[in-house]
């Protein structure tokens, strides 16, 4: 949390703003608050006011599937998937106890993040929790992205979204308006080009390239460039999902092993993985 977000006056702003934008969640954050021991829980888990932090990531959307590598330190991702009903059935990868990193709902829209590589901040929430409220209030593709336009994001994100119908990534951030990316792609950049120096370390132009010309094959995401091995800058691949919301189905991947979960069939229990092996 932000220094500032630890003063009464900062902790009132991130709930005015959390029941400003997404009041149908309120009950739910006020039932997870109480069963926090931590003064400050509530404030937390608004996820309006957060200190920012940055990703890397891949993901493409269409006819009816969403593909996704997750690039981060994975001492830093918590690593739970996660179904939960708080307003419907919701099933994906968890961070900051209840936001999202992607996952998919009980209506057949689905919803992905990468870092859209731009290192500005404003107020706003983490994209995390947007996500979490697109899943519970939304069932489309169109209604998401109309909801989207009017929630601020804290800093520049992109945001791929499928439904039965339709696949779209759309540009978020603080010091923009909502922008539709020329199809349903997303890397680290959104409608500009990153410094050259962030080109070398991060190389989303050419992961972008990669992702259009594969389309959501599994293999491509788990063989370079799209599979990174960049662990200790935090843009090592963590996970592979590909969602098939109208189904209900997710399947995690990584190299030489997968899990599938569905609303259906959702089995708990855990797994150790091996990260950075090609295979």
């Amino acid at each position: 949390m932000t220094e500032e977000s630890r003063t009464p006056e900062g902790a009132d702003r991130a709930r005015r703003l959390f029941e400003a934008h997404m009041p149908e969640l309120v009950p739910v954050l006020d039932r997870l608050a109480g069963q926090l021991d931590r003064p400050e829980g509530g404030t937390f888990l608004t996820l309006a006011a957060l200190r920012p932090f940055f990703s890397g990531c891949t993901q493409i959307g269409g006819s009816g599937t969403l593909l996704r590598n997750y690039d981060f330190s994975p001492d830093e991702c918590e690593g739970t998937i996660v179904s939960s009903h708080f307003l419907r059935p919701v099933i994906g990868m968890q961070d900051a106890a209840w936001g999202l990193l992607d996952g998919m709902n009980d209506a057949g829209l689905a919803v992905s993040l990468t870092f859209g590589g731009r290192f500005v901040h404003g107020p706003g929430f983490a994209v995390l929790v947007v996500l979490r409220y697109l899943l519970e209030t939304c069932t489309t593709v169109d209604e998401a992205v109309g909801r989207l336009k009017s929630l601020p994001v804290a800093i520049p994100q992109n945001v791929t979204l499928v439904d039965p119908e339709r696949a779209v990534t759309v540009f978020v951030g603080p010091d923009i308006s909502l922008t539709e990316a020329p199809d349903a792609c997303a890397a680290n950049h959104q409608h500009m080009p990153v410094p050259d120096e962030q080109e070398r370390f991060s190389r989303t132009q050419e992961r972008l390239s990669a992702v259009r010309a594969a389309g959501a094959d599994v293999a491509a995401m788990l063989k370079p460039p799209l599979y990174q091995f960049a662990y200790d800058e935090g843009l090592g691949t963590v996970y592979t999902a590909r969602y098939r919301p109208s189904e209900g189905r997710v399947t995690y991947y990584w190299p030489g092993e997968a899990w599938d979960q569905s609303f259906g069939d959702f089995a708990p229990g855990s797994r150790t993985v091996t990260l950075g092996q090609a295979g």
